[in-house]
């Protein structure tokens, strides 16, 4: 990069950093700073929302799929649009008529009014520690762009890879501690905008042409490349399976659901979200992977996630390079300042704020937030220094979030014989599958451990509902429509 791209993007980061301290100054309480004041419009908050569940982790990812298989890498973002608009349709209006809703600020609240604290307390446990995770493998992807475009010499000895982690690390934290949700959503807005113009304005058009156009890439490429079928079967049912459920039990997602107006706002969001996970985003990082097979020859298939940052790297001219650069960067942000936010909001509301005698309120607990907001920051910074590849972080995050959760949490939406202690007996079960499994030196016959995970809890939430069912009390059943 010339010193024009390291400009523009130390403006960028200047930038959001800016924004992070003008938010810091108006945060006057919790509701401020977890859901936005419950007032944000539907376009910033869907925007958001595709920016959080795409993010860097999976723009990154999508390049590396996209690299090692062509177009059937879609599918992977496939999995959002599904996801995005079942929620829309099932979900979104049932959570928006209950009246407590107003007075939501996780999704563990959820959970606390159709079961009970003691399963709340469990969902605050695992949603926060598989936010915690993915903040990690956000770092990371943070990390391995900077270290193939921007940090290729590190000062104390370091190797530019570490230096880089620690880094992007800071920038993350540093930024989410001082803003809260809604600098989060409003510069998540701002960050897709310029992402979009990025990728299909500036990356994707000088990408091909440094190929030599489209035929030429077709030429360069295997026939299967251009096929949505060149996927196998164990591929395509792990992304379904471990993606498409974080859908109704991430947190990021309820606070955001929380943040809007009203039913109508939220689904009018959600709709949006889907629509640019997939075909929009879907197919730009996919295409960008596949020009950076031909560009790059040399990497295998083990590096086939650092193929996108060298094409930005070495295709883009003086002065894009660091536009389009600060543009994944900016998705790299969007994702790791929500999922930071997420897994801080399920320490001080769910776990912290429960266990007082006297729980904090107004600038002392804002301030609380904020120092858990840090120190769980330094975690997912440990956590990241552990994985290689930034998928394969997201997709443990992904099955650490979901294997428990999601039959308890389908169930109290839409089974009205769901009891708490079958659902509290599903979280520990499926969560506990998931984790042991991930732990194994081998593989189960290529599916991911979330598959077997999410079929124990779904048996084990069924039958110890049925076998011990909930004493007959106000507010038991589904979530009415």
């Amino acid at each position: 990069m010339s010193w024009l791209d390291y400009a523009i993007f130390g403006f960028y980061m200047a930038a959001i950093l800016g924004v992070g301290w003008y938010h810091f100054r108006r945060n006057r309480s919790e509701e401020d700073y977890y859901v936005g004041g419950r007032n944000v419009p539907p376009l910033a908050v869907g925007l958001s929302v595709v920016a959080t569940d795409v993010g860097g982790g999976f723009s990154i990812g999508l390049g590396g799929v996209g690299f090692l298989m062509g177009l059937s890498g879609t599918w992977l973002l496939f999995t959002g649009l599904v996801g995005a608009w079942l929620s829309a349709v099932f979900v979104i209006p049932r959570l928006k008529a209950i009246k407590e809703s107003n007075s939501m600020l996780t999704y563990p609240d959820f959970l606390r009014h159709r079961y009970n604290g003691r399963v709340a307390l469990v969902a605050a446990v695992l949603s926060g520690g598989g936010y915690l995770l993915f903040t990690g493998g956000q770092i990371l992807a943070g990390a391995r762009l900077a270290a193939d475009t921007a940090i290729t010499q590190a000062p104390f000895g370091w190797d530019p890879f570490t230096f880089a982690l620690y880094v992007m690390g800071f920038i993350i934290i540093a930024y989410t501690v001082l803003g809260g949700i809604k600098a989060v959503i409003y510069t998540d807005f701002i960050q897709w905008i310029v992402l979009m113009f990025g990728l299909v304005g500036l990356a994707i058009p000088l990408a091909l042409h440094r190929v030599g156009g489209w035929s030429a890439l077709r030429a360069a490429l295997p026939p299967e490349f251009f096929s949505l079928h060149n996927i196998d079967r164990t591929t395509f049912i792990n992304w379904m399976v471990t993606i498409i459920p974080i859908w109704l039990v991430g947190m990021t997602l309820y606070q955001r659901m929380f943040a809007c107006r009203g039913a109508r706002e939220a689904r009018r969001a959600w709709f949006i979200a889907g629509f640019f996970e997939y075909p929009v985003m879907a197919f730009m990082g996919v295409i960008l992977g596949m020009c950076a097979r031909v560009l790059f020859p040399e990497l295998g298939p083990d590096d086939a996630e650092r193929g996108l940052p060298m094409l930005i790297k070495d295709v883009l001219p003086v002065g894009v390079t660091g536009m389009v650069v600060a543009a994944y960067f900016s998705a790299i942000m969007s994702t790791a300042d929500s999922t930071l936010m997420a897994s801080s909001g399920n320490l001080v509301t769910d776990l912290v704020q429960r266990f007082r005698r006297h729980p904090l309120e107004g600038k002392a607990l804002m301030r609380l937030s904020q120092l858990a907001t840090l120190g769980l920051g330094i975690l997912a910074l440990l956590f990241a220094s552990q994985f290689q590849t930034v998928l394969g972080a997201i997709m443990y995050a992904y099955g650490f979030l979901v294997s428990g959760l999601f039959f308890p949490t389908l169930g109290a939406f839409f089974w009205p014989r769901g009891s708490s202690t079958g659902a509290l007996a599903g979280m520990l079960a499926g969560g506990g599958l998931t984790v042991v499994l991930q732990l194994l030196p081998f593989g189960l016959w290529g599916y991911d451990p979330t598959v077997f995970g999410l079929t124990l809890s779904a048996v084990v939430y069924v039958a110890g509902s049925l076998l011990w069912p909930d004493a007959a009390r106000a507010g038991t059943g589904a979530v009415a429509s």
